[in-house]
């Protein structure tokens, strides 16, 4: 299996895949399983400009804010940002592999989403804590939690599998938003005991719309809290457009609270890293929450229990593909002579050992106990439950064979 997409080694390039900088989403439908209907004809042609330092052919380009916070990148430390990306993507799409062959009981894929979360995810400090829903496995990455510690609770042998106060990095979380007021309320704590680290909580566009989200930006705001809320939006709430969620770009909200928000091209690593260590200066510096839109692309599924060809076109992918994350660090490497054929040849070597080292974990781990669900639903039992269990033990019994097998 090759560390790159397919769109990294053989872009598609469409006229709304070319690079401007606005990440604009034109050319894009949706479909469902027998009609085929137009995304928002209200939506602007063009989307409000934001950050970017690299475009997708590669090529650096200027910006006076945010160009001091990546100023004294060294070669070494792009290409490890590449090898960040790349072995995170390999992960995932092994991690995916083994799902469809069940082994995992569901996967939420990361592809498309990797600069987002590396570069936004190297920004942080050690003693940085950080709120992740359940597809940040590059920032797991960064944090330094052995990305086989992650499929645990999705075989289901486990309810996280790390420790959170070993890497300052929180368990899943599954329930949409509820992150954002913890990430809200540990950040109150953090000012409250004088430290000068800060925390940060990813979310994604569909969370957005959640109530726990809204009070978290109010209580942030009110407290100073010293707290980065990092929303990837990925374009797609499940099978929702961003568009049918908000009538301005997500970003803006910030506004109505009191806080900045700033929105940048997800799909460029250098910029969200320029974007988020600046957010995270700001709140250890004492001045509040920040926003911050990664205008990115899911181009795979919700989880692999979802279709997306249900509810989006081809053309919308193939446009996102020329903006392939790895695909533009890639052409920088080769044009900045920062990276050469013996590097790329032995990160491949590289991913394909991970590939094996989480087949063989996921591999090794116990089957989950099929019966775990009906403990603790109660805290003195139930009888209703008990009834469950015992239908469900039968029907358990029924695919033995005459053999007791």
């Amino acid at each position: 299996m090759t560390v790159e997409s397919s769109a990294a080694r053989k872009p598609r390039r469409t006229a709304a895949g070319k690079a401007g900088t606005t990440g604009s989403k034109t050319g894009a439908t949706g479909t469902k399983r027998t009609t085929r209907t137009t995304r928002s004809t209200a939506k602007k042609s063009t989307d409000p400009d934001l950050v970017q330092l690299l475009t997708p052919e590669g090529e650096r380009v200027a910006n006076a804010e945010y160009d001091a916070y990546v100023a004294g990148i060294t070669p070494e430390e792009l290409r490890g940002l590449y090898r960040d990306m790349v072995l995170t993507r390999r992960f995932d799409a092994e991690a995916t592999a083994l799902q469809r062959q069940g082994e995992l009981g569901l996967w939420a894929s990361l592809l498309g989403q990797e600069a987002a979360q590396i570069g936004s995810g190297r920004a942080t400090r050690p003693d940085d804590y950080v709120f992740p829903t359940y597809r940040e496995h590059g920032v797991a990455w960064c944090r330094g939690v052995d990305p086989t510690n992650l499929l645990g609770m999705f075989r289901g042998v486990n309810n996280g599998g790390w420790d959170p106060n070993s890497n300052n990095f929180h368990l899943y979380t599954i329930v949409i938003g509820s992150q954002a007021l913890h990430a809200t309320g540990y950040a109150m704590g953090v000012a409250k005991d004088g430290a000068d680290s800060a925390v940060i909580a990813y979310f994604g566009d569909g969370a957005s719309s959640q109530g726990d989200v809204a009070e978290s930006f109010t209580f942030s705001a009110v407290y100073n809290a010293p707290v980065v809320f990092f929303c990837q939006n990925n374009q797609w709430a499940i099978s929702e457009p961003t568009e049918k969620q908000t009538r301005v770009p997500l970003y803006q909200r910030a506004q109505g609270y009191g806080f900045p928000g700033v929105r940048v091209d997800g799909n460029d690593v250098l910029a969200c890293l320029a974007v988020t260590k600046r957010a995270l200066e700001r709140a250890r510096n004492g001045e509040g929450p920040t926003l911050v839109e990664a205008y990115t692309y899911r181009m795979g599924a919700h989880t692999t229990s979802d279709d997306p060809t249900r509810y989006r076109g081809d053309e919308e992918r193939q446009a996102w593909e020329a903006k392939d994350p790895i695909l533009r660090l890639h052409r920088y490497l080769e044009a900045t002579n920062h990276a050469d054929e013996g590097f790329f040849a032995e990160l491949e070597a590289e991913s394909e050992a991970l590939g094996k080292r989480v087949r063989e974990a996921v591999r090794s781990m116990p089957d989950p106990d099929r019966f775990a669900l009906f403990e603790n639903v109660y805290a003195d039992g139930h009888a209703l439950v008990d009834e469950e269990r015992a239908q469900f033990a039968a029907y358990q019994a029924s695919f033995a064979d005459e053999g007791g097998h």
